[in-house]
């Protein structure tokens, strides 16, 4: 499971990049904002699965 966590994390990371990306480029702030949210779930996950792995250990 928790490679699965990790993984999606990645993928949020990735997504909200892209988004920002593309609302910067297109000059929609409503978009890049999104880009931004979606990043920072995906920094959430990525912590909150290290930190299970540092208890884990």
């Amino acid at each position: 499971m928790a490679g699965e966590q990790k993984a999606k994390a990645k993928v949020e990371q990735a997504e909200g990049k892209a988004k920002e990306a593309a609302g910067r480029a297109l000059g929609d702030e409503q978009l890049e904002g999104e880009g931004r949210t979606e990043q920072a779930k995906g920094d959430a996950r990525t912590a909150k699965e290290k930190m299970k792995d540092v208890f884990r250990h």
